[in-house]
Order: C-alpha cells, then sequence, then structure tokens
C-alpha cells in the first residue's frame, strides 16, 4: 500500500475490530451509542474498508473512555488491539516472514520485526511518530500520538504485544507506556522477549 497523501489518516481496523468487540460485548445498541456518541454513527452500520481520520478515530476511541468505567474500557481496547494485531498477522505479513521470524533467533528476529513496524507506521500513527531503540529491552514510542486516549494506551500495547507474540516469542510482554511527561501525549513502551530484557 503506497503511503496516503493525507498523514492524518489510520488504517481503519481501529475502528472495525472495536465496532467488532462492542457488538459482541455491549450489544448494537449500546455499541452504536459509543459511535453516535464521536459523531460516526454511519460508521456502526458500514464499517469503512480504507484509510480513516485520525481525528475520527480518536473520537471513537475517546467516546469509549468518557461512556464507561476505565477497568471496561481498557478491556474492550485492548482486545480490540489484539484482534488488529491478528488482522496484520493475517493479511499483512507476507507468509514467508511469518515462517522465518519466529524460527530466529528472538533478538534478531525483534530488531527485523520493529524495522517492518517502523517502514509501516504511518497506518497506525497518523500525524504522530513512531520511534524504537534496541539495548537491553527494546523501547518503542509513539509521539504525539494521536489515539493516547485512555492511560497505558491499551489499543497500541494490545497491537505491538499481539505480533512480538507470534512472531518473535511466545514469552513476549509489552509493558508501559509512560505518559506522565508534559506537552503532546507520548506512548513509550517496552518490549520484553529473550534476550532483550527477560
Amino acid at each position: 500500500m503506497a503511503r496516503t497523501l493525507d498523514p492524518g489518516r489510520i488504517g481503519p481496523n481501529a475502528v472495525i475490530q472495536l465496532r467488532n468487540v462492542l457488538a459482541e460485548t455491549l450489544g448494537a445498541e449500546a455499541g452504536r451509542a459509543v459511535f453516535d456518541a464521536a459523531g460516526q454513527g454511519p460508521w456502526w452500520e458500514e464499517p469503512p474498508s480504507s484509510m480513516v481520520p485520525e481525528a475520527a478515530v480518536r473520537a471513537v476511541h475517546a467516546a469509549l473512555v468518557r461512556m464507561l468505567p476505565a477497568r471496561q474500557s481498557t478491556a474492550l481496547l485492548t482486545e480490540a488491539g489484539y484482534r488488529t494485531g491478528a488482522y496484520i498477522l493475517a493479511y499483512r505479513i507476507p507468509g514467508f516472514a511469518r515462517w522465518l521470524l519466529p524460527r530466529l533467533p528472538a533478538r534478531l528476529a525483534a530488531q527485523l520485526l520493529v524495522r517492518a513496524i517502523a517502514r509501516h507506521a504511518w497506518t497506525f500513527c497518523g500525524t504522530g511518530a513512531f520511534r524504537y531503540r534496541l539495548g537491553n529491552r527494546l523501547d518503542l514510542a509513539v509521539m504525539a500520538n494521536p489515539l493516547a486516549v485512555a492511560p497505558g494506551d491499551p489499543w497500541h500495547r494490545a497491537v505491538f504485544e499481539a505480533l512480538f507474540r507470534h512472531l518473535v516469542s511466545p514469552s513476549c510482554r509489552v509493558v508501559g507506556p509512560e505518559t506522565s511527561r508534559p506537552g503532546p501525549p507520548v506512548s513509550a513502551f517496552s518490549v520484553l522477549g529473550p534476550g532483550f530484557g527477560l
């Protein structure tokens, strides 16, 4: 997929998977209410199939956080993130890479995976920016994160964890983020795995 000319857009699974989770857990009426509160009711009836404005995605995620208790909204965003990761694994990662990476030493697999994530970061960062550093652990950051609406940024954390657990090692964990710094929201995670933190 070529990079969009409008950087303020995000892949549709940030909406599609959350919609599916809400439909299954809250039911159609309550799920639709979240989308309506965000001004995105039409997406409930017909989920998007191409890149979507990051502001609209943020509005849906923020409406969920605003309308439900923190523990419940975190759980729903986490599940939507895991499902987004599963979609990426099934449809966006070449079959050879899905076969090869888990067979490599975990540190090397993590290095190759995070480089691939960085190349495609525009699909989940929008106007934000993705940064990483591999040392004793693998640190990830989404700078000026447009989807940092819930403490701990559970959606991004779960997307990353799904990818690293399937492509690097089942024991990988994604922890964080640190969100206390001033200025634009930053989601700073650490990936812990065999050979880098575990």
